[in-house]
């Protein structure tokens, strides 16, 4: 048996749990936009304190990784970080699209053999993050930014039926009007849809290095001015 603290900070959501026994067992969420810095430390000493309450011993605190926004990345990272150094535990890092599609797998949509699955995290305009995985999770096109026009995913969808889904999707739906293009709405990335694969991770001891390990960006990080200051 495994407990894990998991934080998914990647997107709007902010989230924190903690899993025993592949279960989670108290989790915490805000969808209340990027108030990650305030919220996350509210979350993660509540785990605190239950952990301690319950007596029970943490083995490792999980991430999601990437892709996303840039802040909610670092803030998620150094805090699971400042962690990992006071419990001196290892760390594992969780890829944001495939914390998705355990999200879109844990809601009962029943998958055909040959049906693919499309996360998509919002870039701003019609650009997203994206990647496609088959139905066991398996990555069957790598981690790209796309802009997404009429033209995209038409190999694939005469092909398969595509799942599409997270806060990328809903503005591509009125571009991607194949009959094989399905639509999910309200899949998010939380921590609670990370504890099958950061067990995963756990089993196999697939850590990373505390110290060095960075988020997974994707595109690199552009200051912009306020308006005010132009």
């Amino acid at each position: 048996m495994a407990v894990i603290l998991q934080i998914e900070t990647s997107t709007t959501v902010c989230s924190a749990a903690l899993s025993s026994n592949s279960s989670c067992i108290i989790e915490r969420i805000e969808l209340g936009g990027l108030s990650h810095a305030t919220m996350l430390p509210r979350f993660l000493q509540e785990m605190v304190d239950f952990v301690r309450k319950e007596q029970l011993k943490v083995d490792a605190v999980a991430v999601s990784c990437g892709p996303g926004s840039y802040t909610g990345l670092r803030i998620g990272v150094s805090s699971a970080k400042g962690l990992c150094y006071g419990w001196d535990l290892p760390l594992i890092a969780v890829d944001t699209l495939a914390v998705l599609c355990q999200g879109l797998l844990e809601c009962g949509v029943e998958l055909g053999e040959n049906d693919l699955l499309c996360p998509m995290i919002d870039a701003r305009r019609m650009e997203v993050y994206t990647a496609l995985y088959n139905k066991d999770l398996g990555q069957v096109r790598p981690v790209s930014a796309e802009i997404i026009d009429e033209e995209s995913f038409s190999a694939l969808l005469a092909e398969h039926r595509v799942y599409f889904f997270g806060d990328g999707a809903e503005k591509c739906s009125k571009v991607l009007t194949h009959p094989n293009a399905i639509f999910v709405p309200n899949i998010m990335p939380i921590a609670k849809n990370m504890t099958k694969l950061s067990v995963d991770c756990f089993v196999k001891e697939e850590f990373q290095n505390v110290a060095y390990f960075e988020p997974f960006y994707l595109k690199d990080f552009i200051a912009t001015l306020p308006k005010k200051m132009i």
